[in-house]
């Protein structure tokens, strides 16, 4: 004979004699306990419990269908946990009351023990892996996520609300990477076709403003801009110190300028194939000129040349506002 169906009136009832009967099991509060804190996998969970995978599954399936855990797979193993968060209201008090009848359970204890190791066991094996691949690491990582996701970590440690300027933008490169992380781009060029290309790249980015314009004269007001970027930029001027005075006049008090151009070489093909003013800045001399145009805490580094790039060496400089 068929049971009744339940009504709608005896489904609460229902549900509180299935949430009783699966917290009157021994085990299966010692595998909510232990899940509750730690992503395991079956053969994890038997090597702590002591028991054999058979018992440990039937009690896991008895878990998963009345929703107290959850698994995902991975490899060929299907990790488990409890979602203790997404319970019924009923559900996690019940679960509750029982965590707390059971704190000084010893076979807890025992269980706690066999976990501790377990997760050394688990920690140590990712030691291993990672001290096989050390030498190889940056190359493993490169093929396997590329290198857009470092850039983009570092970006968004931009304060959001900052104003850049891009000055000497080219083609909106550099606009485009920083414009989605902070509140306003200002790129200035005096090349229409750079602009041209620029704006073909930011299209679509609301917050980058382009502007044309000589950088002796820079289109940005007075105290705009949080931060300011010249790069690859002071090469071309034939007045640095003109520059670098409109760079501080557009700055806001304390704001920070970015420089990144060529040390000098002796290069002279070089310069006049890209057609540049100067062989390159000396740290020292950039660092007195940053003073003289009222910049403080003048910091210039050094940088190593990338594998197989065919230009002179670079620099990198900061300053603020004074």
């Amino acid at each position: 004979m068929n049971p009744l169906p339940t009504t709608n009136h005896q489904q609460p009832t229902t549900n509180l004699l299935g949430w009783m009967n699966t917290l009157a099991d021994a085990t299966r509060l010692r595998l909510l306990r232990l899940l509750e804190r730690h992503e395991l996998s079956v053969a994890e969970l038997c090597d702590i419990l002591q028991l054999p995978q058979s018992t440990v599954s039937k009690h896991l399936k008895v878990l998963n269908d009345q929703n107290w855990t959850k698994h995902r797979k991975q490899g060929t193993n299907h990790l488990y946990r409890t979602i203790l968060d997404e319970l019924d209201a009923t559900a996690r008090r019940l679960w509750l009351i029982s965590r707390e009848q059971t704190e000084n359970w010893p076979t807890l204890k025992h269980d706690s023990l066999r976990l501790s190791r377990v997760l050394r066991d688990k920690a140590a094996g990712s030691e291993a892996f990672f001290a096989g691949a050390a030498a190889q690491w940056d190359k493993l990582r490169t093929d396997l996520y590329g290198e857009s996701f470092t850039l983009s970590a570092m970006l968004s440690l931009l304060p959001s609300n900052y104003i850049v300027a891009d000055l000497g933008c080219g083609t909106g490169n550099v606009a485009a990477k920083i414009a989605p992380n902070i509140r306003q781009v200002i790129g200035v060029d005096a090349s229409t076709a750079m602009l041209k290309a620029a704006r073909k790249r930011c299209e679509g980015l609301e917050n980058v403003e382009l502007r044309r314009g000589d950088l002796s004269a820079i289109p940005i007001e007075d105290s705009t801009c949080d931060a300011a970027m010249l790069l690859l930029v002071l090469t071309y001027v034939p007045e640095p110190e003109i520059v670098l005075r409109e760079l501080g006049r557009i700055l806001k008090k304390n704001g920070k300028a970015v420089i990144v151009d060529l040390l000098p070489h002796d290069r002279d093909d070089f310069k006049r194939q890209m057609d540049q003013q100067h062989s390159g800045f000396a740290p020292v001399s950039l660092t007195s000129m940053l003073a003289a145009c009222g910049f403080a805490d003048g910091n210039v580094t050094e940088l190593a040349p990338e594998p197989d790039v065919k230009g002179p060496a670079l620099f990198l400089a900061s300053a603020r506002k004074a």
